[in-house]
């Protein structure tokens, strides 16, 4: 098995895709969100640092990001693979993340990216509803997602919301961020050799289909 990180714009469903890979394949999903949340807990100079750039919705310093992923990295459970979340998130951090992996021993392993037509993910974003008990998530906008009775979950019974930044401005915002921030990323491993192209236009199944016929079709693996 080999490390795994998704490149991918808003809503265009990485997380499923990555649970999908977690339950196949055993492997670690580290999220730079999670190791973010779990030393703000912490009572340490590092921990209450975080707790207060995440509690006045900052962003932490680069070179502190860098130090925990490199600490989470070199945990047993990341020996046989494992899912990089949230990172890295500029080239700077690409770089960074290199020099980690050499360091470790590690392959930068497959960088899946997931293209996605940009009114498909407009309709994923404006459409989606949230329970608020359970969580699950539906579409108003997807004729397979759509709730039984209108605005009522279907698990449930919860009331389903919006979120507040689920709307055409944010997204596009997000969006035109997510292009000037990644496309440096892309080209740098594009030149490795590594990136592989998705396309993201089909249901969840298809889409892993397309990411575990290249996982699993790796000799190296």
């Amino acid at each position: 098995m080999k490390n795994i990180m998704f490149i991918a714009p808003p809503a265009a469903g990485k997380g499923t895709q990555a649970d999908l890979i977690v339950e196949k394949y055993n492997i670690p999903h580290i999220s730079t969100g999670d190791i973010l949340r779990d030393i703000a807990k912490e009572d340490s100079e590092i921990g209450n640092y975080v707790s207060e750039v995440l509690s006045n919705g900052g962003l932490v310093k680069d070179d502190i990001t860098n130090q925990l992923v490199e600490q989470r990295l070199k945990k047993p459970d990341c020996k046989n693979g494992y899912i990089i979340d949230g990172f890295p998130r500029n080239i700077e951090q690409a770089k960074i993340y290199d020099s980690i992996l050499n360091r470790l021993g590690y392959d930068v392993g497959y960088v899946f990216l997931i293209n996605i037509n940009e009114k498909d993910l407009e309709k994923r974003i404006t459409g989606r509803r949230i329970c608020e008990n359970c969580k699950a998530i539906y579409n108003i906008n997807s004729e397979n997602n759509v709730p039984k009775i209108d605005s009522t979950c279907d698990i449930c019974g919860g009331r389903l919301y919006q979120r507040k930044d689920d709307n055409i401005e944010a997204f596009q915002t997000r969006y035109k961020l997510y292009l000037e921030k990644t496309e440096p990323i892309i080209e740098h491993y594009r030149k490795q050799g590594v990136l592989y192209e998705i396309d993201g236009n089909h249901t969840v199944e298809e889409v892993f289909k397309q990411i575990d016929s290249i996982i699993s079709g790796d000799g190296r693996n």
